[in-house]
Parts: C-alpha cells; sequence; structure tokens
C-alpha cells in the first residue's frame, strides 16, 4: 500500500487507514524505530502491564516469599525519627 507524506506544521507525517491502525493495534502512543529498508511504526510498549496480573498469580501459588528479610533493616529516619 503506498501513502502521501503530507506537511503537518514544521513538520511532516502519513495518515494511516482505521483498518491497518486496528489490525496493527496501533494507539495514541507508538514507537519508531529506523530500519536499512524504511521506517517501522509499532504500538508503544508498556513496561508494566499486566504486572498486576502477575503478582496475584505469584501470591496465588505462594511464590510472593521475600528474598530479603527487611524486618531488621532500620534506616536512621526510622530509628531516630519516626513515630507513630
Amino acid at each position: 500500500m503506498k501513502a502521501q507524506v503530507i506537511k503537518i506544521g514544521n513538520s511532516k507525517g502519513i495518515r494511516i487507514p482505521k483498518p491497518i491502525i486496528e489490525e496493527c493495534k496501533l494507539d495514541e502512543n507508538v514507537e519508531l524505530k529506523i530500519h536499512p529498508d524504511g521506517l517501522l511504526i509499532c504500538p508503544a510498549k508498556t513496561p508494566r502491564l499486566h504486572w498486576n496480573e502477575a503478582f496475584k498469580r505469584m501470591a496465588d501459588d505462594e511464590q510472593d516469599e521475600l528474598l530479603i528479610d527487611d524486618s531488621e533493616v532500620q534506616t536512621s529516619f526510622e530509628k531516630e525519627e519516626w513515630k507513630w
């Protein structure tokens, strides 16, 4: 499919047809990657997407134990300034 590069203010852009946007699952934010053959437009990654579900599965599988026991670790703020 061909598209025309158009002027948008001081920049340039292309119009992406709605069916392509839907098929590629593009949203408001995208990542642009330069490749030897041109430009690749990908959905923007959300680094913490699905973390809540992963943490829930870990808790359900009893895999959420602390790696470091921090119950005895206190900062100077906790030792001297913190009051209940």
